[in-house]
């Protein structure tokens, strides 16, 4: 990929913040995660089959960030508690706890992903 194509897709990844559009829902690491994955693993054109390996990748990752990360949940809402709709609330979050705790969050599902990759590409080498 280009330079060009990687500021395109991290513009199209922007909206993904604060669950998705500010809702809390869906963890925006969560939903980069399984874009990695996709890049990896899927399909590029329509007539082509999607690859297992996508569809395994993306259920470990999520059965681990349940587990490590997230307490059972992957919405944002239950990982941070911010209520984005909430005015107060959203202003305050990058002077709050509440940021540091989704950069650690950030760092995590990195550490996690990046170990997942690193594990497929270590296993494609023997």
């Amino acid at each position: 990929m280009g330079q060009e194509a990687n500021e395109g897709l991290i513009r199209a990844m922007g909206p993904f913040g604060a669950g998705l559009a500010a809702t809390g829902e869906v963890c925006g690491n969560v939903v980069g995660a399984l874009a990695a994955f996709g890049l990896m693993f899927s399909r590029s054109r329509e007539e082509e089959r999607e690859s297992p390996l996508m569809w395994s990748y993306s259920q470990r990752f999520l059965q681990r960030f349940r587990e490590e990360i997230g307490g059972g949940s992957i919405l944002c809402r239950d990982l941070i508690g911010v209520d984005w709709q909430d005015k107060a609330q959203a202003k305050d979050f990058h002077v709050s706890e509440k940021y540091r705790e989704c950069l650690r969050i950030t760092g995590e599902t990195a550490k996690i992903v990046g170990g997942m990759i690193e594990q497929h590409l270590l296993s494609q080498r023997a």
